[in-house]
């Protein structure tokens, strides 16, 4: 072998080494409270066996299923409301012609995305005080979550969508236009079947980001409307117990099983 192909192995081992290394750091922790949801010890770290006891017991706590019932209810309505409105936002963009089209694609749609989270929490608390006083609506429930969930996910949608578009040949719009297809039959014959790949990643990404949000969901909440990210930060001030750990892995397993579809999807763009 010669030196040039050693160096060249060893050089690959090292970014090997490197690349495992990090994924470790990022993924022990996950693995960790994987692990210990199946642990029998009710208190402590100590490993006293395999169970899978407190997975039936989220399943007889009332708060765990309420919990549950309200993160899949303001998932399913936010994705919803966003999926649309982002789709629409996104094909605007791309395809519109108007006035400042060049300036809201660079600040206005990303702006969101990059705000941080605790901001944008406290914005719509505000926001909504201040019409809850003048107006006598908004009082703090599920409706304000969705609309805070709403507020965060269409810029995602619409970014994904534009992504899709701006793939898309406008050759195939032009045709159905050239042989008598109005706008609207364009879009929903042409346009739509040809983007809905990236459409339904949006509105996957849109559904994991509103099953994973804390902040946005902690500060419009009222009461009955506690989602699980709540639920758990709650039992996390009373200490560490298998049941919250068991509900972490509930979360992660559907967080990675939406990842893997949206992956897909969005892999499917390219055909």
């Amino acid at each position: 072998m010669s030196r040039a192909n050693v160096k060249h192995g060893r050089s690959w081992s090292a970014v090997a080494f490197c690349a495992g290394s990090l994924y470790l750091f990022l993924y022990a922790p996950v693995a960790v409270v994987i692990v210990y949801s199946f642990n029998a010890a009710r208190y402590g770290t100590g490993w006293a066996g395999f169970t899978t006891q407190w997975y039936r017991a989220l399943l007889e706590n009332p708060l765990a299923l309420s919990a549950a019932r309200n993160t899949l209810i303001l998932g399913a309505f936010s994705t919803a409301v966003s999926t649309f409105l982002g789709t629409l936002l996104g094909y605007s963009l791309q395809r519109g012609r108007f006035a400042g089209r060049g300036f809201l694609p660079r600040f206005s749609l990303y702006l969101p995305v990059f705000i941080p989270d605790i901001l944008m929490a406290v914005s719509l608390l505000l926001f909504y005080s201040i019409v809850r006083r003048w107006l006598g609506i908004f009082e703090l429930g599920m409706a304000t979550m969705v609309i805070g969930h709403v507020t965060f996910q269409i810029p995602f949608v619409a970014i994904v969508v534009r992504s899709r578009l701006s793939g898309l040949d406008p050759a195939c719009e032009e045709a159905a236009r050239d042989l008598g297809a109005n706008p609207w039959q364009t879009f929903w014959h042409v346009t739509l079947p040809l983007i809905w790949p990236g459409v339904a990643a949006g509105a996957m990404l849109a559904f994991t980001l509103s099953l994973d949000d804390f902040v946005v969901s902690f500060f419009t909440s009222g009461p009955g409307s506690t989602t699980l990210p709540i639920l758990i930060y709650s039992s996390v001030k009373r200490g560490i117990t298998p049941e919250i750990n068991a509900l972490s892995s509930l979360i992660i397993a559907v967080s990675v099983v939406g990842t893997v579809i949206v992956t897909l999807l969005q892999r499917a763009r390219r055909f």
